[in-house]
């Protein structure tokens, strides 16, 4: 079946983009494994004629908004995501009654209706620096995810910032008491922790004073830092999914999962065998309405300026 894809993905001139959370045999045969900002960036720059995304819905829709000529399909159209299904244009609108001077930055994890309402998008790479630009006297809205909004609400120590209450059914999971568990077990190991998780603020905050200092980071910059650093055991505080990678790119370390339980079962719908099925068929497409398209590709693009 690799050999399948492959061949069929030179025959098409096809561009195979796979997510950090996708299963290894997925990964193995695409040309960019990232995050959603490395993905959007590739898929930016691409000259292949059709893009398969293996990834979740609003993925797939970000590189048809950055590709308004090319056919963009995904292997399953029900790989969706929590976060997105979280807000709707309509409360943005609601907000911005409240607040007509305000701004809102948008995670990447939104729909593209959702982006086409808002002023920036970000990724947990990229959200901290694009917050702390904006003016202090100017209040922001930060959508969907409630921990990542309050981490970088910590961290920029804005008052003026509201933050919605979604989040990742995953790495809501991933708490304090279980990361705190994994410190006990694991006490030699440096910790990675993805600014989503459900520990929030009490592992910014707390930790520090039991003399483990967390490295918040997006899954990409997790991948670079375990690539440089001279430790050799981590433990992980994301989607299992990216341990694959790690092992892959910084062989003879250690990867600990802070939960094995940590599986989005979204990115697990996308398999091999429906890569195989939408290259051949190029299905299933993924299109956004012009008007919508082009409200969020000025947000999107705002986001590129903060890479």
């Amino acid at each position: 079946m690799r050999e399948k894809v492959l061949g069929l993905k030179r025959e098409k001139n096809a561009l195979i983009l796979a997510h950090n959370y996708q299963v290894p045999e997925v990964q193995d045969v695409a040309d960019f494994v990232g995050d959603s900002l490395g993905l959007s960036m590739e898929a930016a720059k691409t000259d292949a004629r059709l893009i398969v995304f293996a990834g979740v819905y609003f993925m797939a829709e970000t590189a048809a908004i950055l590709n308004p000529g090319k056919r963009v399909v995904i292997p399953d159209p029900n790989a969706g995501c929590s976060l997105v299904d979280s807000i709707s244009p309509g409360d943005i609108a609601r907000w911005r009654a409240r607040h007509p001077n305000g701004v809102v930055v948008a995670y990447i994890n939104t729909s593209a209706a959702v982006k086409a309402h808002s002023d920036y998008v970000c990724t947990s790479a990229n959200c901290l620096k694009i917050v702390e630009a904006l003016p202090r006297d100017v209040p922001v809205l930060f959508v969907p995810d409630k921990y990542l909004g309050l981490y970088i609400k910590h961290r920029t120590g804005r008052e003026n910032m509201d933050v919605w209450e979604g989040e990742c059914y995953v790495h809501a999971e991933l708490t304090a008491p279980k990361i705190m568990d994994a410190i006990r077990r694991h006490p030699d190991a440096e910790l990675l922790v993805h600014p989503e998780c459900g520990c929030g603020t009490a592992c910014l905050l707390e930790l520090p004073k039991l003399g483990v200092e967390p490295r918040f980071m997006s899954t990409e910059g997790m991948v670079r830092y375990v690539k440089v650093s001279l430790k050799p055991r981590f433990i992980v505080a994301t989607e299992t999914g990216i341990i694959y990678r790690m092992e892959r790119e910084a062989p003879g370390k250690e990867f600990i999962p802070v939960s094995q339980e940590a599986i989005c079962r979204y990115m697990k719908l996308i398999t091999l065998e429906k890569v195989y099925l939408s290259l051949l068929r190029e299905e299933y497409r993924v299109t956004v309405p012009t008007h919508i398209a082009e409200r969020a590709r000025r947000a999107i693009e705002r986001m590129f300026e903060y890479t």
